[in-house]
């Protein structure tokens, strides 16, 4: 048996981290990483102390749920966006996160925002909608930005 990559390794955790989403309509995860370290992990699901989807149904605007935080802002908010600068401008490895789905305007923003330079991304979403037309944006975004923005094929996760 040969040795998982390190983005197979960390793509697995946000695979595993995507099953605690309580939105039924996509569960997403997200993992932090630097220096070859996992250092937070998110989901998407409702804010703390509110109904989730799961329980309540969800809160569709414009065909998109607007009930749950998503896994990238939920990693980002449990590491700090201060805390992951810091760590961006050591002059050691990237900070990289890795998401089960390409990351939406939103979460590209905080990505910024908060100096990520790497985005390993799993999926699309699947239906054509004003997501997709935000996952354009966040391409674009890292290419104008040099933030590595990579595609990850998870149908290689399997067995």
């Amino acid at each position: 048996m040969s040795k998982m990559t390190r983005d197979q390794y960390y793509m697995k955790l946000a695979s595993i981290a995507a099953l605690r989403g309580t939105c039924d309509r996509r569960q997403v995860g997200a993992v932090i990483v630097h220096d070859d370290r996992a250092l937070a992990t998110g989901f998407n699901g409702a804010p703390r102390g509110l109904p989730e989807c799961d329980q309540v149904g969800h809160l569709m605007e414009g065909g998109h749920c607007v009930r749950t935080v998503h896994a990238e802002a939920n990693a980002i908010m449990y590491l700090g966006g201060d805390t992951i600068k810091r760590l961006a401008r050591s002059g050691s490895e990237a900070v990289t996160i890795y998401t089960t789905t390409a990351p939406c305007m939103g979460c590209m923003n905080l990505i910024i925002n908060s100096r990520i330079q790497r985005v390993v991304w799993g999926s699309r979403y699947s239906a054509p909608s004003h997501k997709s037309d935000r996952m354009e944006y966040a391409a674009n975004a890292a290419r104008a930005l040099n933030i590595d923005w990579c595609n990850f094929p998870m149908d290689t996760l399997d067995g």
